[in-house]
């Protein structure tokens, strides 16, 4: 089976995931529906053409016929609000007793928004908005794959710390079996008390379940990450990648600074403040009386008429709607009145937040630093400690109690230096995701171009 193992190293593990991460690959899915969604309100101020076609089998009291009518429509709605509608319409009627007749001709008209629905920063407040959500959508990806490597991260390093606690029991348990053939040749040597073995072998048993227990732990952290790359829980993986940490310091001024322009979060909610004040210039725009300056010209050809002569008609006049003791009219703006200033409360909470979480990450970076220094410094002394009591039981001048007292402390140190590194490393990944910097430190780009 051995043969089969795949090596996983972390970069690895990161590839695997962007490729075959279920929440990664939802988020791709629902940006072809957002991007779908922005070209279609892109497409609404091109004209759209629409043809329709009727055909009816009628009757009354004078007669029967049959009347069939195209009509061809264009309809066009500017960046400056005007709409402009050209139709063309063919009729032919055939009547048991009138007879044929068929008519056909255009039809324009426009309508010019005077007050209402007036200007280019009006009519293309939806294409804003829609920009703005693409905007947002594109931040929201970068949170979620941010996320989620963030988490294969810390998990592939769940997996390390595992193995690494496996090797610290075995080691142990090798330490309490060379302890034993020690204790056996002071007994046979009549310098030790038969019974004083019995701490011995209860090490060791207590050794083997953590050795156990570690395997365990493995495993486990084993088919989580599998299930976070979406790969087979049966494939058997092995991680040749080695715990190692190293020195990081970043200043906090530049870290703030950093944040405030990548933290996905905190540019949502900036662009969550400019999606409010159009809302609101919107809202007062509708608020306004309907004024509009409206023209036409139609033309109509009778095809059987005696003259089959066109006929012509066209106006031009101002259309006027005003509702009188609606409330209605300005619920919208008041909703937005206080969607401003509820923004600008969740955007100050926002600031506030990534000042404390910023600075909170680089001090807890700082702190984990020095943890590890002085668990580094523990393991060593601790090693060096049992180095001599050892030595010292062999000259008959410890006991063996003492022996596995600093053995205990030994394997108590070296899982507090695992510990100490694992918070240290996962602390740099805390930062990174803090900072808004997880994708640029793992040199990864979205693949999502906006059409």
């Amino acid at each position: 089976m051995s043969e089969y193992v795949v090596d996983l190293t972390l970069s690895d593990a990161i590839y695997l995931g962007l490729r075959n991460n279920r929440n990664i690959r939802s988020a791709y899915l629902g940006r072809i529906a957002q991007k779908f969604d922005l070209q279609v309100t892109e497409d609404s101020y091109n004209p759209k053409l629409v043809l329709s076609a009727r055909y009816l089998n009628a009757r009354n009291q004078d007669d029967r016929y049959q009347e069939g009518e195209v009509f061809p429509q264009t309809i066009w709605t500017t960046e400056y609000g005007t709409r402009i509608s050209l139709a063309w319409t063919n009729q032919m009627t055939l009547a048991d007793q009138a007879g044929r007749s068929r008519s056909d001709g255009i039809d324009l008209s426009m309508t010019q928004p005077l007050l209402r629905g007036m200007g280019r920063d009006i009519a293309t407040a939806p294409l804003k908005l829609a920009h703005l959500s693409e905007r947002i959508n594109r931040l929201n990806l970068q949170a979620t794959v941010a996320d989620t490597i963030t988490q294969i991260i810390t998990t592939y390093r769940e997996m390390l710390r595992a193995k690494e606690q496996l090797r610290i029991a075995r080691e142990a348990l090798k330490r309490s079996r060379r302890l034993l053939q020690v204790n056996q040749a002071l007994i046979e040597a009549g310098r030790m008390a038969e019974f004083e073995i019995v701490q011995t072998e209860a090490d060791i048993a207590s050794q083997e379940l953590s050795v156990e227990e570690a395997a365990n732990q493995l495993d486990d952290s084993q088919l989580s990450l599998l299930q976070l790359l979406s790969l087979d829980l049966d494939t058997p993986i092995r991680t040749p990648d080695d715990l190692d940490a190293s020195l990081t310091h970043i200043d906090l001024a530049r870290a703030l600074a950093i944040a405030r322009t990548h933290q996905p979060a905190y540019l949502i909610q900036q662009l969550a403040s400019e999606r409010a004040d159009i809302n609101l210039a919107v809202a007062q725009n509708e608020s306004l009386w309907d004024v509009s300056l409206i023209g036409g010209l139609s033309q109509v050809r009778n095809r059987y008429a005696s003259s089959s002569q066109r006929t012509w008609s066209s106006y031009v006049g101002v259309q006027v709607d005003i509702p009188v003791g609606d409330p209605g009219q300005r619920q919208a703006e008041v909703n937005a009145h206080v969607e401003i200033e509820q923004q600008k409360l969740r955007m100050d909470d926002t600031r506030q937040s990534l000042k404390r979480n910023v600075a909170n990450a680089v001090r807890n970076l700082e702190t984990r630093w020095r943890q590890y220094e002085i668990a580094q410094r523990g393991q060593e002394l601790s090693r060096r400690a049992l180095e001599i009591e050892r030595e010292k039981l062999q000259a008959g001048r410890s006991s063996n109690f003492q022996v596995l007292r600093f053995e205990s402390d030994l394997r108590n140190a070296e899982n507090a230096q695992l510990d100490a590194m694992l918070a240290y490393l996962n602390a740099q990944t805390a930062l990174d995701q803090v900072l808004g910097t997880t994708l640029a430190s793992w040199d990864i780009e979205l693949n999502d171009r906006t059409p």
